[in-house]
């Protein structure tokens, strides 16, 4: 009896995607742990929802989830700002000129795939920003330690748990796809794109917010 070979599986190419890489100094210790901790994670979920949700789901709603991913982000930039031109007028009242060097920045290589991806690196810019405002004024003698340790752990915590709420929203996008029917077609794609088949898990205990954006019928 003659032996029956296994399918063969179509070769899978990985896809070609334009991407601008662009460099950037970081000084401050709160941005480069942002980078750090979340920045990978992050740039994976934001493509996921962007480019490769888009495949396998009704694009009315992965439109609404990349609208309300840029409101979040739209929404964290205006807290930042409002704080950064607060602080810089506390600097000029006190005639405070100098800028602080650090011992340890970082050269921060961005890669660009998605618009959103690009929001959140001027985000982080935008905190480092905040930070070299923050630190001066606390060298200065303006803000003293307890305020500044404080309000450090606060910026850098509002970045991380934004990015937390980004990946949540790309796992229930995820998982939905799946419950529809989609599986294979979500996991080819990943793939292709050289991401991860599943999203990742998030293992801290600071999401407090859960947006149950699903991709649902339209």
């Amino acid at each position: 009896m003659a032996e029956t070979s296994a399918p063969v599986k179509p070769a899978r190419f990985e896809i070609s995607r334009p991407v601008f890489e662009r460099t950037f100094k970081i000084n401050s210790e709160q941005a480069i742990r942002v980078i750090r901790k979340s920045y990978d994670r992050l740039i994976k979920s934001l493509y996921a929802i962007d480019v490769i949700l888009r495949i396998v789901g009704q694009e009315q709603a992965i439109d609404e989830i990349e609208a309300i991913v840029s409101s979040m982000i739209a929404d964290c930039a205006e807290q930042l700002q409002q704080e950064k031109a607060r602080l810089e007028k506390l600097k000029a009242d006190n005639g405070i000129t100098e800028t602080p060097t650090y011992t340890h920045p970082t050269e921060f290589v961005a890669r660009i795939a998605s618009p959103q991806i690009a929001q959140f690196v001027e985000l982080i810019r935008l905190l480092d920003q905040l930070m070299i405002v923050m630190d001066t004024l606390w060298l200065c003698q303006v803000i003293d330690n307890k305020h500044c340790v404080e309000a450090r752990y606060h910026w850098q915590q509002r970045l991380q748990r934004l990015a937390n709420r980004i990946v949540t929203i790309e796992r229930q996008a995820h998982r939905a796809a799946y419950a529809q029917g989609f599986g294979e077609e979500v996991r080819g794609a990943r793939e292709a794109s050289g991401l991860p088949s599943e999203p990742e898990v998030i293992v801290e205990n600071d999401v407090h917010e859960d947006a149950n954006i699903v991709v649902g019928d339209h």
